[in-house]
């Protein structure tokens, strides 16, 4: 009897390793379907990833069979983009608040907080789907500091029950202000939450995947260039540097599995302050680090004068893109240059104008990575700004978006064709075609 219960207690604990064995077989390929970060570096089955993505922050829209959706199109600019390498996107879950306010998309996903346009929310889990089925991957944005789709200003509005700010009608200042309490009101903070939550638990209508289990996420981003609106007011940078831990903890309570992202311009977003940068980077959470490169924007270069002011941006974005690698070096995490743009050339915002100095400076950037990945260095990669692919535009009668236009790269508020990429520039696909060849990535 006793030999007996020795055997059968032998061959229950065979059975239960054999059990633990399957399950951890099983947590092992759960695990290895996202892409994560070791030693500095972005895995990906495996191996360390290197890439040159893009901006789609329309996708979801795209993906709707409601206004502004065309799915034919989407996967038409799913199909090219993966042929071509560009295998992570950067794109908006979607837009708050009202239609109609000038230099601002539409459809909006949530008009009203709490309340969702279904046909938006159909479109993101049509995307998600699409993109799992060409192994590339979405970094999805939450929020925004910026008008064009709602964001910080919209919360403050619904908070305080008050009509939402437009810089082009109530100005700059009257904006940054606005937009600066967003951070310090707790219950428009509590409505972002809510909307968080909202998204990070959904399931997959079409593939019945839980988004947490979706390795079609890249990473969950809080926003699109968060910042503090305040480099006076030490509270304000306080509180968004809490805004942002309070964020990265709350998706991570609810998503053990994907990694997490600030969305910060870096060193400019974060009011010039390199401290400020680290501290919301090196949030445990938090797992890589974020900048963003502007030489226009930020007035490195001239419209009227590009050609002359390439040599100086080129210099400025590396000395930039360093200040943000010695940080991800600091704290083990990498680097992403996830917005970076350049006009066409003499400003002219026509499809089929000449991008010679794009088409130098996208090269200058694409060289650093290629350069990083050689000595396995922390700068893994970037999403220009940004897709326009099969686009149609309309300049010629309107330089702004209007309802009923194609979705570019560039969003409401600004030029249509300013950094947008079409199918049409073939000398700057070459380039990131060749790139990620080098990355890897085909």
């Amino acid at each position: 009897m006793k030999r007996f219960q020795q055997v059968c207690f032998a061959a229950i604990v065979a059975a239960v390793m054999l059990a633990v064995g399957c399950n951890s077989n099983e947590a092992t390929e759960t695990t290895n379907k996202f892409i994560t970060v070791e030693n500095g570096q972005f895995m990906r089955n495996g191996e360390p990833y290197y890439f040159v993505g893009t901006n789609f922050w329309y996708g979801a829209i795209l993906g709707s069979e409601g206004e502004g959706g065309n799915r034919e199109r989407l996967c038409r600019e799913l199909d090219f983009m993966k042929e071509n390498g560009i295998d992570n996107l950067r794109i908006l879950v979607g837009g708050e608040g009202e239609n109609g306010l000038l230099g601002k998309i539409e459809p909006n996903l949530q008009p009203k907080p709490g309340v969702y346009n279904d046909e938006v929310l159909a479109g993101l889990d049509y995307l998600m789907m699409e993109l799992g089925k060409r192994e590339m991957t979405a970094v999805l944005y939450f929020n925004n500091a910026w008008e064009w789709s709602g964001g910080y200003t919209q919360y403050v509005a619904w908070a305080n029950n008050e009509p939402v700010l437009v810089p082009r009608v109530d100005g700059w200042f009257s904006y940054n202000t606005f937009a600066g309490e967003f951070v310090r009101n707790e219950r428009a903070k509590r409505i972002f939450y809510e909307h968080v939550r909202h998204i990070v638990t959904r399931t997959n209508r079409y593939t019945g995947i839980k988004y947490i289990d979706d390795p079609a996420i890249f990473s969950w981003q809080i926003s699109n260039e968060p910042r503090a609106f305040s480099s006076k007011e030490q509270d304000n940078k306080e509180a968004f540097a809490e805004w942002i831990e309070s964020s990265a903890k709350l998706i991570r309570s609810l998503d053990p599995n994907h990694m997490i992202s600030t969305g910060s311009e870096g060193y400019y977003g974060c009011e010039w302050d390199m401290a400020l940068c680290e501290r919301i980077h090196a949030i445990d959470e938090i797992s890589y680090v974020n900048c963003h490169v502007w030489p226009y924007n930020w007035k490195w270069m001239r419209g009227d004068a590009m050609r002359e002011d390439l040599k100086q941006s080129c210099e400025y974005t590396e000395e930039y893109i360093e200040m943000h690698l010695e940080l991800g070096r600091k704290i083990g995490k990498p680097v992403v240059v996830e917005e970076f743009g350049m006009p066409r050339d003499n400003m002219d915002f026509h499809k089929g104008s000449p991008v010679t100095c794009r088409n130098m400076y996208y090269t200058f950037v694409f060289d650093l990575i290629v350069k990083a990945r050689e000595n396995n260095d922390v700068f893994a990669g970037c999403n220009f700004w940004s897709w326009g692919g099969f686009a149609e535009t309309n300049v010629e009668d309107h330089e702004y978006w209007a309802k009923g236009d194609d979705y570019t790269g560039d969003p409401a508020q600004e030029q249509q064709g300013l950094n947008s990429i079409f199918v049409e520039d073939v000398s700057t696909i070459n380039i990131i075609r060749d790139t990620n060849y080098k990355l890897g990535n085909l």
